[in-house]
């Protein structure tokens, strides 16, 4: 798996999810309020890391992809957390989804993200994507289109801070950090310490409609 386009449209944060025009916003809005502290976020990502160990048993051949630009600094949050736990290096890296969005057409030009493969690649291996907030789930999409021009992943699965519904496409989620019922009319702020300062997510009023009429802020994957 925003970036404040990407997260407002296909998370639900700021705009969408891969670089801040489609992702989790950075600026707040002025009515906004904190659903997640730093400390909520730290325990959000450390169950999500002993989640993932859980389901492939120990994680020997998980590969980390965040989604930039909120899911880079996620993905090696995640990464650290689980070396901790086992004693050994989690290749981790980072997929930008730029060139495969489907409303390139629609919006201003952006510029492109980082796409980093670890050394041992992704051929045959558990692929888990990291992104901020989960919305209309086209981010996500866009990324398993930008991933399979890298490589054949034995699986890929998907890891989000927050997911705060209003799914156009059939994506799901398979480790959440929080599930927040929100309105079209909403945004959802994920803030990072690595890029904002101080970790936060919060909720507050779109400043801006969504395309056809619809609502909604978010950082999304």
């Amino acid at each position: 798996m925003c970036a404040q386009q990407r997260a407002e449209r296909d998370s639900g944060a700021s705009p969408d999810g891969a670089a801040d025009p489609l992702g989790s916003g950075a600026r707040a809005p002025a009515a906004a309020r904190t659903v997640l502290d730093g400390p909520e976020i730290q325990r959000a990502l450390t169950r999500i890391a002993h989640e993932i160990l859980e389901r492939t048993k120990g994680g020997t051949d998980v590969t980390l992809l965040g989604i930039p630009s909120r899911g880079v600094p996620l993905a090696e949050r995640l990464a650290e957390r689980i070396e901790r736990v086992e004693g050994r290096t989690v290749p981790r890296g980072s997929l930008d989804i730029t060139m495969y969005r489907d409303d390139l057409r629609l919006a201003p030009a952006r510029a492109l993200g980082r796409t980093e493969i670890p050394p041992e690649g992704i051929d045959g291996r558990l692929v888990v994507l990291v992104d901020d907030v989960l919305f209309s789930g086209r981010t996500v999409r866009a990324a398993l289109d930008a991933l399979n021009d890298l490589g054949r992943p034995r699986a890929v699965q998907l890891a989000i801070l927050v997911d705060r519904g209003h799914r156009e496409l059939p994506v799901r989620a398979d480790y959440v950090g929080k599930n927040l019922p929100t309105s079209l009319r909403e945004n959802v702020t994920v803030q990072l310490e690595e890029s904002d300062g101080a970790d936060a997510v919060l909720l507050g009023p779109a400043d801006r409609p969504r395309p056809g009429g619809r609502s909604g802020g978010a950082v999304e994957a």
